[in-house]
């Protein structure tokens, strides 16, 4: 494997990295919608609780692909095992 398919494979990892991560991020910013805030803050429909969603939509959705990517880097590292 030379320099330019090394710097090609570690681009396409990264690219799916960032991905995957927004995938997620998304997916627990729309499962989110259905928590009813109301009863944990005062005022839900503010900007401070909508900015506590999408702050809770962002941790959820890093440890979710954190996850994810961890999974396929073990699926990929299995190859090396045979």
């Amino acid at each position: 494997m030379n320099t330019v398919d090394a710097g090609a494979a570690v681009g396409a990892n990264g690219l799916l990295s960032i991905f995957i991560s927004l995938l997620c991020i998304g997916l627990s910013f729309w499962a989110l919608q259905n928590l009813k805030l109301d009863l944990l803050i005062r005022y839900p429909k503010s900007a401070a609780g909508k900015l506590l969603q999408l702050l809770l939509a962002i941790v959820l959705g890093h440890f979710v692909s954190a996850f994810l990517l961890d999974y396929i880097q073990w699926t990929q590292s299995l190859r090396f095992m045979f």
